[in-house]
């Protein structure tokens, strides 16, 4: 058994640590409510932005954009990972890394990574990173995607990927978040491809095709869509000013997400941590006394034994 002295200096220790990771826990509460609030403040917004180009491409015959072009072929696909900067968030950056590995192995297709967050960079090892773009630590302002979403779309749209898709943590409550893959171009509401995780019903940064369709057979009771929309201009001058900021607010909504997840991951992390360390701190602290009492015993009888022996 481990001298006083030492179960002492471990217990002290054991104190420190509780008292940081309590610290850290508070601020990523902290955190957690600003950031919860601002993904939850943005999705009605994203999601109605969604629906109204899928209302648009669906309604006019004529509608046409570069950035909905769907492509025979898929020959080189890229994917925007959204990690964090730090850790000590459980396994808030780990899972969608995995998502990631486990859906390129699946889809076979050539792909180069899109980094937001130093801790996607272990991606690197297997796969090529085409650029790296940092992530935001404090105050989230919605010029951050514009540098990605312009990489993403110029790469698109000169033939350097089929298919563009951003990974992200998508924030359920304080103690569920789900790493997803969700695809942003081509745009399109629907899709069989399930090897990358593609999201459609009950995804948070956009509707689905299902949803679009079951809300316009509540409203015109109408199966199929059978309106046209007037524009002024034209629809394609429309989609030309509409597309870009669309894939703006969805990838800034992703983010959005993947900030609330990450400190709602931090949070529990360091509540468990804490946790943890107060239960080490009792075990300890038993341990001590009884230490302790050892010694005590073991004193008391060579006091004994000295007695009986001048005796």
């Amino acid at each position: 058994m481990a001298n006083t002295k030492d179960i002492q200096r471990r217990i002290k220790s054991i104190a420190n640590t509780k008292k940081i990771t309590r610290a850290m826990e508070m601020v990523a509460a902290a955190k957690m409510r600003k950031a919860v609030d601002a993904a939850l403040a943005t999705r009605t917004y994203a999601n109605l932005s969604w629906e109204t180009l899928l209302n648009v491409t669906r309604g006019t015959a004529n509608a046409t954009h570069p950035l909905l072009e769907v492509r025979k072929h898929t020959k080189k696909q890229a994917i925007i990972v959204i990690t964090s900067n730090r850790g000590l968030c459980g396994g808030f950056n780990s899972s969608l890394v995995s998502l990631v590995r486990a859906s390129i192995a699946v889809s076979g297709i050539a792909t180069e990574i899109i980094l937001v967050g130093k801790k996607g960079e272990t991606l690197a090892n297997t796969n090529t990173v085409a650029a790296q773009f940092a992530y935001p630590e404090t105050k989230l302002d919605a010029t951050i995607v514009l540098p990605i979403i312009s990489f993403a779309s110029s790469g698109f749209l000169e033939g350097n990927y089929d298919r563009v898709f951003v990974a992200y943590t998508d924030f359920v409550n304080a103690v569920k978040q789900v790493a997803k893959i969700r695809q942003l171009l081509p745009i399109q509401a629907h899709t069989q491809d399930n090897a990358l995780g593609i999201i459609d019903a009950g995804d948070k940064v956009g509707s689905s095709e299902k949803f679009i369709e079951e809300k316009a057979t509540q409203h015109t009771h109408r199966e199929k869509f059978n309106f046209e929309y007037l524009f002024e201009p034209e629809p394609n001058k429309v989609l030309e000013a509409v597309v870009p900021r669309l894939l703006e607010i969805q990838l800034y909504q992703a983010i959005l997400e993947s900030m609330a997840s990450e400190h709602s991951a931090r949070m529990a992390a360091m509540h468990q941590a804490t946790e943890a360390a107060n239960d080490l701190g009792v075990e300890l602290s038993l341990s001590y006394n009884k230490a302790r009492q050892s010694a005590i015993t073991a004193e008391i009888a060579e006091i004994t034994a000295g007695v009986a022996a001048l005796e």
